[in-house]
Order: C-alpha cells, then structure tokens, then sequence
C-alpha cells in the first residue's frame, strides 16, 4: 500500500490506475475541469454534497475521502488494486486465519442483512468486476440470495452510515456447482433458479459470489460472521466454493482448509495479481472443530 498525505495526491494516482484524463475525469463526476484541476493542486476539497457521487463513481472508500478531504488531511494507505485503505502499515495485511477463529465473537452492531431495495445502489457500483468474468448486479439473484441465505448476505456501514463492505453468499444447485467447477458457466451466468434452500438438503453447497471491504477493519467483522455461521452449523456436511482473482484472501482459504480446483494463469498475467484467479472448494469443520 502507499501512504497518501494529501487527496490531490490520490486523485492524481487515480487517474494514472484508470487511465483518465483530468477531463474524462471531471465528465465522469459531473464538474467542470477547473474543479479536478483545483482539487490535485489541493486548492480547494469536495463539497460535502459531491461526496457521495465522488465516491459512488471512483469506488475509492468512503473514509479515505473523508480523511484526506480536510484542511488537515489524516495520512492514510490506500491500494487501488484490492480497493482498501489503512491508517498504519501493521493493519496493511490481514492477518492469519488463526487470528479470525480466536475472535470469532467479534461483531458490530454496522452489520446487517442485505436490503436489497436500499443497498443496490452501492451494491451496483462496488460489485467487483473482473476483466474476463464479470460479476454483475442480477437483481433477482441477489434477492433470492437474501430471502434464502440472510445470515451471509450482509452489508457493512460506517457509524455515519456510509458503505464499507459487503458479503454475497449463494446456497446453490448441485448441478450449478458442477458448472462452475468445469468452468461451462461463469459468475455472470447465474440467476435466482440457481438457487436452493440449502436447509432442504443432506450436503448443501454454499458459493461465494462476492465479498469486499474497504479496510482489514471492516473485513474482520465480515469475515468473522461468516464463520459463525459455520461454526453454528459444524454438524451439517456441507462444501463451500469460491472463485475469487484477489490475492488478500487466497492465503486464507488455504490455512482454513480449501483446495484449489482450477487456476487461471492466463488471466493472472492480464491482471498482474500475485497469485492467478482460483476456484477453491472444501469446508471449514476442520479448521473450528476445537470450538465445538
């Protein structure tokens, strides 16, 4: 991650990430040039009203504005590939599953379920998409999800009540997972008939569509309901799978018991990631077996 002192800074590191000129920039957000010019020279900041559409448009966090966004910026990381910010380098990390199962109790009253109807507008807007398997907003999917999974599709705000991460699980059809695993469909194939009531069933699939968080801090209290869940349900035969291009949580799903079914090598040269974009399945009644 790199340390940013001033927002102009970053808006100037923005624009090189994407490509953009000060103008497409300025379309994008709807001001006028002079105003993205002023606003890297740090001449002036974003009105509080613009905040939001700043944000809802560059995907860059929420807090990160608002720290850097002042007459006395507040020096914050911040890493435009996995979209995440830090105010110190010993929280630029995750730390290792083992840390997730020792505070699995750790909960915030900021998340709740998905409300689909308030949510989508972020949820449309911080939806990863990734260049050759696009995850999109359906609609139908994601509702469907809520009304049959609610307890793992969540939604994390700021106490000011600003997004900051989201968690998508899907309880899915046994031959919609076989799909997935031979890779004949991909994530932007799927709609609400891939889905099942997973308690109707012996060995119930759980996919993990899409889960972001905008710092570790947010993560943790993702990541932490999530295994509560399993934890909850340690008696069931369950298989969890996940299709993910990010690098911050491929060591994780290893330390926590998933195998690596298929890599794309290809996609990660077009990506510059660390390690290549994976479908990785298993369970974790291993790995929190001593809590239970």
């Amino acid at each position: 991650m790199k340390r940013y002192y001033s927002f102009g800074e970053l808006l100037i590191d923005y624009r090189k990430f994407y490509k953009l000129s000060q103008l497409d920039l300025a379309n994008n957000i709807k001001v006028d040039l002079r105003t993205v010019q002023r606003w890297e020279k740090d001449l002036t900041l974003i009105s509080s009203d613009k905040e939001e559409d700043f944000v809802l448009e560059t995907l860059i966090p929420y807090q990160l504005i608002r720290n850097l966004n002042a007459k006395v910026p507040i020096p914050t990381f911040y890493d435009f590939k996995i979209r995440k910010y830090s105010l110190d380098e010993i929280t630029n990390n995750l730390p290792k599953a083992k840390w997730f199962k020792e505070h699995i109790n750790l909960i915030s009253k900021q998340l709740r379920p998905i409300d689909f109807d308030y949510d989508n507008k972020y949820l449309r807007k911080f939806i990863k998409k990734a260049e050759k398997d696009s995850h999109i907003l359906n609609e139908g999917l994601l509702k469907q999800a809520t009304v049959l999974l609610p307890e793992l599709n969540n939604i994390l705000t700021s106490e000011s009540g600003f997004y900051s991460g989201h968690s998508i699980i899907l309880p899915l059809k046994e031959s919609t997972y076989q799909k997935l695993r031979n890779r004949t469909i991909h994530n932007k194939d799927l709609n609400e008939s891939d889905l099942v009531d997973f308690r109707k069933f012996d060995k119930p699939i759980f996919y993990s569509y899409d889960i972001s968080a905008d710092c570790n801090y947010t993560y943790y209290y993702i990541a932490t309901a999530f295994l509560r869940f399993f934890k909850e349900h340690h008696k069931t035969d369950y298989l969890f799978c996940t299709y993910s291009d990010r690098d911050d949580g491929y060591e994780l799903n290893q330390q926590a018991g998933l195998n690596i079914v298929w890599e794309d090598k290809e996609l990660q040269k077009v990506l510059s990631t660390k390690y290549p974009p994976r479908f990785m399945e298993g369970n974790y009644r291993q790995f929190l077996a001593d809590l239970n």
